[in-house]
């Protein structure tokens, strides 16, 4: 006869010291466990909560601008400096793990409207309404100059100045190239070595409001307008590629740096748009959730997500395919927001105000800041795991889902709901009594194109 044992080797199972873990059998037969699933469930549910205890995303702010923030910066090799403009022509660069601003660039004598950094990291670009573009060499930060800060900033002027005779709305830095384009009356390219355009691009607009380059395709940038366009171009080509005309004015465009055809507007309906460059009769997807009109968008650097900012006084971070905000940033002291950045490690976000500060906030308002034990990301992985796998669930979904909004936003997100189930019952009416194919209806996503212009 012959008889079964359990051998086991007793070095496997005994603690080499007292902090281990006491390692214990278990047989994972789900005949044994029937009660599996529905423990799974509770401690989803557990995690799920604990993620609303835990999340507190707002982690400081940078304060000293004597007026509004207009844009913010981001250099692409340094993830301890940002660099602000103002309205009132200040420029600064700032320590973030100090939260010091360790030197002023001047020269500006009106509103900064945009601020680029080299791909290197070793100079910005900056142009206001002074009808001027200055060029900054950027040095990296010392050890000493965040403490050197505290008893009096450098004061640094440029290097290079370009001039034209009206002002700049915008400027944006070539990845690969010393080059930079600048938006305004037209679209002009520059080089840091000539005090004049290497190439200008205009068509059939008063004034170009932003400038992207894609960071997958350097070559390419877009443009938006104030005839409600926005316009692609390639320097290869030495002109315009494409045009595509929207029923609201974009004020911003950013695109994702992981696939080089798709980007997402910020448009002035108070909601967000991305769309593949090869086809652009029709929206991606339509991102929804502000009350007012979207100020700036930003892509993460996986391309995952984005945050945008708007005139109501939030900062929203959006999935890159989703068409509801996953996360809502506000303060009470926080004003319209006008520039958003995600930082260069993807865990933080920026944010510009017109308070006159800029504030760090966490893009994953739960997450665990500090050096985490292995032990403690396994339990983060397999919490985000179960919440994952019963999303789902209506009271896992409705738990997820929740946010606290000011009282204001909440009103207005309210009547914007009741407008637009007027305006769907309306147009259902108005097919029901109609002939039929008299009335032709559009998705929400091609609603708002007009035209494409080749």
């Amino acid at each position: 006869m012959k008889i079964k044992t359990i051998s086991r080797s007793e070095e496997d199972y005994t603690r080499e010291r007292k902090q281990d873990l006491t390692k214990v059998h278990r047989n994972l037969d789900p005949a044994l466990h029937p009660l599996a699933g529905a423990h799974e469930y509770t401690r989803a549910l557990n995690a799920v909560k604990l993620n609303k205890v835990f999340a507190k995303p707002f982690v400081g702010s940078l304060s000293g601008h004597s007026d509004g923030v207009t844009c913010v910066a981001k250099c692409p090799t340094r993830l301890n400096q940002i660099i602000s403009g103002a309205a009132d022509g200040e420029i600064r660069v700032w320590d973030l793990p100090s939260r010091q601003a360790i030197r002023n660039l001047s020269g500006h004598s009106g509103v900064v409207t945009g601020v680029a950094v080299s791909p290197h990291s070793d100079a910005v670009v900056s142009c206001g309404v002074d009808c001027t573009v200055r060029l900054f060499r950027l040095e990296a930060a010392g050890f000493g100059d965040a403490a050197a800060a505290k008893d009096g900033r450098a004061i640094q002027e440029a290097d290079a100045v370009f001039e034209r005779s009206t002002g700049f709305r915008a400027v944006d830095h070539h990845y690969q190239k010393d080059t930079f384009a600048t938006a305004g009356s037209q679209v002009d390219v520059w080089d840091h070595s000539r005090s004049d355009p290497v190439q200008s691009f205009s068509w059939g607009t008063e004034s170009v409001y932003t400038v992207r380059f894609n960071p997958a395709e350097p070559d390419v940038f877009a443009t938006a307008g104030s005839d409600r366009s926005i316009a692609l171009y390639d320097l290869r080509m030495g002109g315009i590629m494409r045009k595509l005309v929207l029923q609201n004015k974009t004020n911003a465009i950013c695109w994702n740096p992981m696939e080089a055809f798709n980007f997402t507007v910020a448009n002035e309906d108070t909601k967000l748009y991305s769309y593949d460059m090869r086809k652009l009769q029709n929206a991606t997807c339509m991102h929804e959730d502000f009350v007012s009109a979207v100020m700036d968008v930003d892509y993460s650097p996986t391309g995952r997500e984005f945050v945008a900012g708007s005139y109501d006084r939030t900062v929203r971070i959006f999935a890159y395919n989703g068409g509801h905000s996953k996360e809502v940033y506000h303060t009470k002291r926080m004003q319209r927001v006008f520039t958003t950045k995600y930082s260069g490690d993807a865990a933080y976000v920026l944010s510009g105000s017109d308070d006159m500060n800029i504030r760090i906030w966490k893009s994953n308002a739960s997450a665990q800041a500090g050096t985490l034990l292995p032990r403690e990301k396994r339990k983060h992985a397999y919490n985000e795991a179960l919440i994952d796998r019963y999303r789902h669930l209506p009271e896992v979904k409705r738990i997820e889902r929740h946010r606290h909004l000011p009282k204001a936003i909440q009103k207005a997100t309210e009547l914007r709901r009741v407008q637009s189930d007027k305006e769907r019952r309306k147009k259902k009416q108005k097919i029901a009594h109609s002939a039929p194919g008299a009335v032709k209806e559009k998705t929400a996503r091609k609603e708002k194109f007009v035209a494409e212009l080749d």
